[in-house]
Formats: C-alpha cells, sequence, structure tokens
C-alpha cells in the first residue's frame, strides 16, 4: 500500500516535471549569468548587449506600448494588485475543492509562482540592470572628469546663474505672482523633447533612435507624495513623467528619463542628458528647464562646500528665477518628512546601491563633475 502510494506520488511529481512552462524557470539563471558578465566586463554590457539586444528590443517593444495615449505601467500599477488578489483567490478554492489532484494544483501553483518570479527577473535585467554596468556617458561626450577646486565650482554656478537669469527674462509667461507658466501643452512639449533628442543626437549617435514620447502619469500628484519625478519601467519601456511638478522642472524631467529608456541608467548620467538635450533645443522653454537643473544640481554642491559662497551666488539670481524656486520650494515642503515620501525614498536608496551606484540617492549630485567638465572644455575654446 504504501508502495502504491509512493508510485502514485512519483507519477504526480513527473506530470508536474513535463509541464511545458518549467522552462521558463531556465530565465533565472540565464538571466542571472548575463547580469554576471556585465558586472565583470562593461565591454560585454556596451559593445555586446547594448549593441545587439537592448536598443533593438528597448525601440520594438517602446513603439508597441507608445501606441497607447496613456501609461501601460502605470494601469499596471493600479490593476496588478486587483489581479494577483483574484489569483490568489482562484488558487485557494481550486486548492480547496481539488483531493486526489491537490498535490498537482498545489505544485502548479507553485510553479507558477517561480515561473512569474523568473520572467519579471529577467525583463528588468534585459530592461534596465545589465544598463548600470555600460560604459560611462563620458565616454561618448569626450569629456575628460577631474577633481575640481572650489573655485572651479563657484564659477560654474555663476556661469548657470547667469545664463538662467538671461534665459529668465526671455520668458514673459507668468502667473500674478511672478512665477514661469509653460506656454506649452504636456503633448505640445513631449513633441519638443523629441525634437531636442533628434537634434542632440546629430552629436551624440548612441542618443539617436525612433523612440516614442515620455508619458504623462494621470496620478502625478500620489508621484509626488512619493516625491518622485518620475520614473522608468523596463517591463513596458516607458518613461513616466510627474506633470503636477513646477512647470520649469518638467522638461528637464522628460529629458532625464527618456535617457533611461536610450539606455542610460545611471542617475547622474541621466541629469547631465536631460540638460544637455534641453539646452540643444530651439525652445526658449526648455532651454531654461535644463539651465535651472544645472543650476540646482551645481549650487547644492556649492552649498555642501562653503554656505557663503553659496548665498553670493543666490544673490545672483534675477527675480524671475528666484520667484521659480520658491515656488519649487513651497511645492516640495508640503510632501517632506512624510511616511510615504520617507519609505520611498528608503527604497530608492537601497535599490541604486544594488545598481552599482554606492552613492545611493547622493549619486543625483555626481553629474556636477560632468558640467565641469563640460564648463572646462568651454572656457578651453574660449581662449583659443
Amino acid at each position: 500500500m504504501r508502495e502504491k502510494r509512493l508510485n502514485q506520488q512519483w507519477l504526480k511529481f513527473r506530470q508536474l516535471l513535463r509541464l511545458k512552462r518549467n522552462f521558463f524557470l531556465l530565465l533565472l539563471p540565464i538571466s542571472f549569468l548575463l547580469l554576471q558578465l556585465a558586472k565583470q566586463s562593461s565591454y560585454f554590457a556596451e559593445k555586446v548587449f547594448v549593441r545587439f539586444f537592448y536598443h533593438p528590443w528597448s525601440q520594438f517593444l517602446s513603439t508597441l506600448t507608445g501606441i497607447l495615449p496613456f501609461s501601460l505601467a502605470e494601469l499596471i500599477i493600479i490593476l496588478g494588485p486587483l489581479i494577483l488578489t483574484f489569483l490568489l483567490i482562484r488558487f485557494l478554492i481550486r486548492s480547496i475543492k481539488a483531493r486526489e489532484n491537490r498535490y498537482i494544483v498545489v505544485g502548479k501553483g507553485i510553479i507558477n509562482i517561480f515561473c512569474g518570479i523568473s520572467i519579471v527577473f529577467t525583463l528588468y535585467i534585459l530592461g534596465c540592470g545589465i544598463n548600470y554596468y555600460r560604459y560611462p556617458f563620458s565616454y561618448y561626450s569626450g569629456l575628460t572628469i577631474l577633481e575640481s577646486s572650489e573655485d572651479e565650482l563657484y564659477d560654474l554656478c555663476v556661469s548657470l546663474t547667469l545664463r538662467a537669469n538671461e534665459l529668465r527674462d526671455s520668458i514673459s509667461s507668468m502667473d500674478d505672482k511672478g512665477i514661469y507658466v509653460s506656454t506649452m501643452s504636456t503633448k505640445e512639449l513631449m513633441k519638443e523633447s523629441k525634437k531636442a533628442y533628434q537634434k542632440i543626437a546629430k552629436e551624440y549617435p548612441i542618443l539617436a533612435g525612433k523612440y516614442p514620447s515620455a508619458k504623462p502619469m494621470i496620478f502625478s500628484r500620489v508621484m509626488s507624495r512619493m516625491e518622485l519625478t518620475g520614473i522608468f519601467i523596463p517591463f513596458t519601456m516607458e518613461a513616466n513623467v510627474n506633470v503636477d511638478i513646477p512647470d520649469y522642472s518638467v522638461a528637464s524631467t522628460v529629458g532625464h528619463e527618456l535617457a533611461h529608456l536610450r539606455g542610460f541608467m545611471r542617475e547622474d548620467e541621466a541629469n547631465y542628458i536631460g540638460y544637455l538635450v534641453c539646452t540643444a533645443s530651439d525652445n526658449v522653454e526648455l532651454n531654461y528647464s535644463g539651465v535651472m537643473q544645472a543650476l540646482i544640481i551645481a549650487g547644492n554642491a556649492l552649498y555642501d562646500k562653503n554656505k557663503e559662497r553659496y548665498m553670493e551666488v543666490r544673490n545672483l539670481y534675477n527675480e524671475g528665477v528666484h520667484a521659480d524656486l520658491a515656488d519649487n520650494s513651497a511645492y516640495w515642503s508640503q510632501f517632506e518628512n512624510t511616511i510615504v515620501s520617507n519609505t520611498v525614498t528608503m527604497m530608492n536608496d537601497t535599490y541604486l546601491k544594488a545598481n552599482n551606484q554606492e552613492d545611493g540617492v547622493q549619486s543625483y549630485g555626481r553629474m556636477v563633475d560632468l558640467l565641469l567638465a563640460e564648463y572646462r572644455e568651454h572656457k578651453k575654446e574660449e581662449l583659443e
């Protein structure tokens, strides 16, 4: 009797092993192996993976999801918990009803879970995980990253301030409080950003490609509560943007998220690419957004070095720049130090550290090195 029961259990186990879906489980070790190869060789990540897989895959999938006027990722995030709850309830009901075949039902359920994990992990690795180990953008920009003095950082901030002031003076669209208000609709802004990418791609071919526009998030206010300005979803290849934030910062955020879509996942590099794209645009509003982003990040770095010199730079801001920055501070202050924002920041910090960005959320400030390198190049050209 016991031997017969063991034989039955073995037959059921073999039935589970023969399931075609088990092949999905092989994706997990394969994707893990690819990630390890990328960690060991940036050449593999850049010259093999990005060139022969990521670029065609990202353009293909983003083109498909780009047909939708809304963010598919946002819809999945909303409906996902409901779908998972339904599947769990259905699994429990089937497990209870199954008597003789309960072993098979439970076994299939466990296999389905691991197949799902394997597919999600693989899509993540292929969609962005390996890209954290590709060549840095400085490899394509030709910029030389050097240690810089406090004086150089100060001069950079002054230069950015003068540029911001000039651009702000050329913008006449303001509300009754003197705060910049974009003259473009969200759709128009997305089109201008695409045009700017097409233009910058002539100088940096690595940024070329037929990609769709970024997607404005319907629940942008919720993103603000999490202190997020945008998010790239590798599973759908969508660059999603919070459009509830102050107008001057939307364009640079679009540029940043589209940089992720083009395979540059490091936050510092995406910030710099967003700045490059905006300042290359023929649209003054995009120019202003890019320069303001650079000014804020460089200014924060100067503040950490020397608060007095930072205040000297702030005193150079014109009335319009002051008004926009004050509005930005007021906007974000309402979301600071909440349970939601602190939790998301902690999760984001952990995520970045786990993906070759040891400084965590602080890596957002390393854009300054690229800005300083660019500033030195411009000074050389002026002297020549």
